[in-house]
């Protein structure tokens, strides 16, 4: 598994795992945030769109699909810019700013793997 790969397979357990949280019990995620718990089944939704993404993840990665991770930057890098603009629109609270970060760490990591693969072209 290339590098690229691997920083995508750990961002796709990631995404899972908070999946599943959401899915599960989202009031745990939510009371660590600080945010205030919901019985409303939005949330459970958004679990299971992150879950299945979070799959996509781990597939595109064991498969080695590396269109798939290159389409990943600028797709992580609006998630980043859309929660930014929440927390600064005052739309959500500062820790959602959180996942922004962990969002464009994985990005980072991916793109220098994918650059030292390819070169600086990327």
């Amino acid at each position: 598994m290339t590098r690229a790969a691997t920083s995508i397979l750990v961002f796709g357990v990631y995404v899972v795992i908070v999946g599943l949280t959401l899915i599960l019990s989202p009031n745990t995620l939510l009371g660590l945030l600080g945010i205030a718990p919901t019985t409303e089944v939005y949330i459970r939704i958004l679990g299971l769109v992150a879950f299945v993404v979070g799959l996509y993840y781990c597939a595109a990665a064991r498969q080695g699909v590396a269109p798939f991770f290159r389409w990943t930057l600028w797709g992580r890098g609006l998630v980043v810019v859309g929660l930014i603009s929440f927390v600064a629109l005052r739309l959500a609270p500062a820790v959602l700013a959180t996942f922004g970060v962990i969002d464009a760490l994985g990005a980072t990591w991916t793109w220098f793997a994918l650059r030292a693969t390819r070169g600086p072209a990327v």
